[in-house]
């Protein structure tokens, strides 16, 4: 087949060569750089060292550095305060002496005097609602940002700091060598604010008919900042959208509260018989026995019991926390608390709910399943969970994560009634939350600078877990619904976007606070992208084990978008510049077409075309060489006497060199195809990608053809393939299955679909 396919061609390219001949030379233009898609990233990466390797790997010189918390925290439930007393043992594992030390101070984006209200564009609007306006232009702005009391070292002197907004800066008594640790404290306090009615990503929910508040804490003390090899000192201010980069250290937390709270957190409670009844103990150790339906540890009843007998007591937790690059926790009176054990690897892990009796029926019966269908869809795509737990923390508008912890909403209406897409948000949003235990919480990306590093990719994770929490519950499948539900993964979600206001949209390469529609830009499209590279481009297998080795290689460590990258082309052997630079790095969209198809069969005869040539040559046709042509179908040259006949049936010539060149043996294996079809394909679209494509022929059967990205490589415009087929082709498809995330399917079809317009549509009912 392949020796036939050449010999056809062969006429092809001796009549595209003859014409180019005569061609005139065209006027001289001036040189251009490489703009070719498949041009490599060496100019957009920096150059490997001996930090981060070519293949995408740690380097033999990595380092990170650590900081090490203890903590003594005191909620005043009554006023709404919280205050802390911290001391942080800073190790320097650079190779670089360190005069200063950047401490991040997130709660002054709260601050009075915060920056923050004064960088967004806003315009009088013709109506809103009485609260909005009230906390507009009636009420003082809420003063939450952080009352810095005292900064000095471990003798008790003070150290000398300067505080920037929300970085402060402290200053060194001596520079801090390589291997040197520097100890120091910092007395602060701070108001907290109310999340629901003032936003943000902690807080507390007050609810005025019992006269009670649901904390979800966390960026609640100074937190160090991130001194890496790539950028020095990540000190860039917080105004409130980018997140956090953070170090790793271990934390040693003591937190006093009213003694009827219940609380939980990051790390491990170190006093759990202290801060339990006997009925808790006994309730927990059924928990840790229990993998297919969550014990419940305190009651609703006794959630309830608690509300309008407030305890003037105090009780203190302590929680210890190893390997962690932050801390956050969750107390109030009003929690309902339950847990079951999910096995990871060869260990058991306690995935965790907390919640009020809002939550209910949905969070009893489905926040602690979710949490325990997360670790194990993640754990399977990257690593084994590290931590003893996960906990989902209720919150009524809140989505936000830290190390073995995160807030979720979600909430029934007050008769406990709910909708699907209440119950969906809320599984997906408990789903996510958690998956970012692992990107950032592990694979410790910078958020501050590369949003998509944890919020795409965890997206695309999601993806993958909300279809497995269908399979493994199907019973939370609404009626007619066969697979999950998910909002962003599929290709089609993402179209609208991609083909809206390029003036509106942003590469995924920008800094998460510059871009517009940042839902799309962060989660959205990085998050589609990686599942057609997984589906689509690579495979699932080939994508599964390099994302994987990506993961381990950067589990509790702080990679970069190159080391992404450049692990992915790694542990695949797949060049894939040509997709980060399009994806990534550009605006670029998705469009491809069927531009032209013609259809041929075989003759002995000359077409019109080679006598021309032969005329332009002063050549006889009976000088040319033994030659196959091809004839279109409808052309001066077309036979009807042609139809219905193999290649072998038309062409003497073929015949003889078949004869003459193919044993019997071989001659038994030919195919004879009867139908010739020369097929354009066009990309309106900036984006190159794999053309994939259904041909349907006239006995009903079809199959679908992949042709690399790599086709475009020669011409970005348009590319042409022959078909030799048994069969005759009826219909061709480009992007049947809609993977691609074409924004212009109307030239998607051979012969075209006519679509019928809104007005025919709209006569049609009048009529009706």
């Amino acid at each position: 087949m392949i020796k036939l396919k050449y010999l056809f061609l062969s006429a092809v390219f001796l009549s595209a060569g003859a014409f180019a001949q005569k061609q005139e030379s065209p006027e001289k233009q001036q040189g251009h750089t490489n703009n070719n898609k498949f041009k490599q990233l060496y100019d957009e990466f920096s150059t490997p060292n001996m930090y981060r390797t070519a293949s995408g790997a740690p380097g033999s010189a990595y380092y990170q550095q650590q900081a090490d918390y203890k903590m003594d925290l005191v909620l005043d439930d009554t006023n709404a305060k919280l205050s802390g007393f911290e001391t942080i043992t800073y190790t320097n594992n650079s190779p670089d002496t360190l005069k200063y030390l950047w401490v991040q101070l997130d709660q002054n984006m709260r601050a009075k005097d915060s920056k923050t209200p004064l960088i967004q564009n806003d315009a009088a609007q013709p109506a809103a609602t009485p609260g909005s306006f009230a906390n507009t232009y009636l009420t003082e702005p809420f003063d939450g940002g952080f009352n810095i009391q005292e900064v000095k070292d471990t003798n008790g002197r003070a150290l000398q700091h300067m505080i920037n907004r929300t970085m402060m800066r402290v200053e060194l008594p001596k520079p801090l060598a390589t291997g040197d640790k520097f100890s120091f404290s910092i007395k602060w306090w701070y108001n907290i604010n109310d999340h629901v009615n003032g936003r943000g990503r902690s807080g507390y929910e007050y609810f005025p008919e019992d006269d009670n508040r649901a904390y979800v804490i966390a960026q609640f003390y100074p937190r160090m900042a991130v001194y890496n090899d790539v950028e020095g000192w990540q000190n860039s201010q917080f105004w409130g959208r980018d997140e956090f980069a953070l170090p790793f250290g271990n934390f040693e937390v003591n937190i006093t509260v009213p003694a009827d709270h219940i609380l939980d957190g990051t790390g491990k409670l170190t006093n759990r018989k202290e801060v339990y009844s006997k009925e808790m103990l006994k309730r927990y150790e059924q928990a840790k026995k229990s993998y297919d339906e969550p014990v419940v540890i305190v009651t609703e009843d006794e959630a309830i019991a608690k509300l309008n007998t407030k305890s003037t007591k105090t009780k203190t937790w302590k929680l210890y926390a190893e390997n962690v690059r932050d801390f956050g926790f969750a107390t109030s009176r009003r929690y309902i608390w339950d847990m079951m054990s999910v096995k990871i690897g060869d260990k058991d892990v306690m995935a965790v709910s907390m919640y009020g009796k809002e939550g209910n029926p949905l969070w009893e019966d489905w926040s602690t399943k979710a949490v325990a269908s997360t670790l194990k869809s993640y754990s399977r795509m990257t690593f084994d969970y590290p931590y003893h737990k996960a906990i989902s923390v209720h919150a009524k508008q809140q989505g936000m994560e830290y190390p073995m912890i995160c807030w979720n909403y979600g909430r029934p209406d007050a008769e406990g009634n709910y909708s699907d897409r209440t119950k969906f948000g809320m599984m997906s949003v408990i789903i996510h939350e958690v998956g970012h235990n692992f990107f950032p919480m592990i694979v410790n990306s910078d958020e501050r600078q590369w949003t998509w590093m944890d919020e795409g990719l965890n997206t695309f994770v999601q993806y993958v877990a909300e279809q497995d929490f269908g399979k493994w519950y199907p019973d939370a499948l609404s009626e007619g619904q066969t697979a999950y539900p998910s909002r962003r993964g599929p290709a089609a979600k993402i179209v609208n976007y991609m083909g809206g206001d390029q003036d509106f949209i942003a590469p995924i390469m920008t800094k998460g606070l510059n871009t517009y529609q940042f839902g799309n830009n962060a989660y959205g499209k990085p998050g589609t992208a990686l599942n057609i590279l997984r589906e689509t481009v690579m495979g699932p297998e080939l994508f599964d084990y390099a994302f994987k080795e990506y993961a381990n290689r950067w589990m509790f460590k702080h990679p970069t978008p190159e080391d992404f990258f450049r692990t992915m082309e790694d542990a695949s052997a797949f060049d894939l510049d040509w997709f980060w630079r399009g994806w990534f790095y550009t605006t670029d969209y998705v469009d491809i077409g069927v531009k032209d198809v013609k259809k041929y069969y075989v003759s002995n005869e000359p077409n019109a075309e080679i006598k021309k040539i032969a005329e332009q040559r002063g050549m006889k046709l009976s000088d040319l060489p033994p030659l196959v042509f091809f004839v279109e179908e409808g052309s001066e040259d077309f036979n009807n006497d042609l139809k219905g006949k193999t290649a072998l049936e038309n062409s003497s010539t073929l015949n003889e060199y078949i004869m003459d060149n193919f044993t019997p043996e071989e001659r038994a294996q030919i195919k004879e195809p009867k139908y010739f079809y020369n097929v354009t394909f066009e990309k309106p679209g900036g984006l190159v990608m794999p053309i994939i494509v259904e041909y349907t022929y006239a006995d009903g059967t079809s199959e679908i053809m992949k042709y690399p990205a790599q086709i475009w490589r020669l011409n970005d415009n348009e590319v042409s393939k022959v078909l030799a087929s048994e069969k005759e082709i009826v219909s061709i498809q480009v992007d049947p299955n809609l993977e691609t995330a074409d924004i212009d399917t109307s030239n998607n079809a051979w012969p075209k679909e006519v679509k019928e317009s809104k007005f025919d549509s709209f006569k049609k009912e009048v009529r009706n």
